[in-house]
């Protein structure tokens, strides 16, 4: 069990790190993708897109011989956000966040109308000062940018201690590209993953980091 490190704000993402969606919700909305792009998803595709395991999920596309600029809009148009926050919850390490000390951002992939329906549903919108979700104007993580955003919005120093908690390797990357440090909570078998992500602290569960919510002793 490590220590929990003490940080002037805490930047954080959402889907995968703090909740996650039923498979059922997953695989039903592949299988609409498929009958309107008239291609096949496998299981495995599917998990592979849906948490970007591996890495860039545009370079799993295309590697799998499908058009990334094809794809997403279909998806995003059948991605419905009632019925995908009704299919979320929370993970169970996730409440460490109502208790941290200082400025907490959500800096997340998830759309905008999606994002708000999820934390409005698990009434947890209260935990954060900030909620950036990412789009074509901010950009895409690993591009540091929505991070940078998130942190003037909650108004800290340039110089301040912070930190960017996700689940995947985008968001280490983001971290390390916005010089901040990052926590990876890894929400699945490596094996599975394909690829070891190292951030600068490596946990299974949030419990993993013992200690006050403000990291002091």
């Amino acid at each position: 069990m490590q220590t929990r490190p003490a940080y002037d704000y805490w930047l954080l993402d959402l889907d995968g790190t703090l909740v996650d969606t039923e498979w059922t919700y997953v695989r039903e909305t592949f299988d609409r993708v498929e009958d309107r792009l008239g291609v096949t998803f496998s299981d495995r595709q599917a998990e592979v897109l849906w948490h970007g395991l591996g890495g860039d999920r545009n370079d799993s596309l295309r590697a799998w011989g499908y058009d990334p600029e094809t794809f997403w809009p279909v998806f995003d148009e059948i991605d419905d956000a009632t019925a995908r926050a009704e299919a979320t919850y929370l993970y169970d390490d996730a409440s460490f966040v109502a208790a941290l000390d200082g400025p907490v951002g959500l800096v997340t992939h998830c759309p905008a109308p999606i994002t708000d329906v999820v934390l409005d549903r698990l009434d947890v919108r209260d935990w954060f000062d900030v909620v950036l979700p990412c789009d074509e104007e901010t950009g895409f993580k690993p591009d540091p940018e929505p991070l940078h955003l998130a942190r003037a919005d909650l108004g800290v120093d340039a110089a301040a201690n912070g930190v960017y908690a996700g689940d995947g390797m985008s968001d280490v990357d983001a971290a390390a590209n916005a010089g901040l440090d990052s926590i990876h909570v890894e929400r699945h078998d490596p094996g599975r993953r394909g690829v070891c992500v190292l951030g600068d602290h490596r946990v299974e569960s949030f419990h993993d980091l013992a200690g006050s919510p403000s990291g002091s002793d």
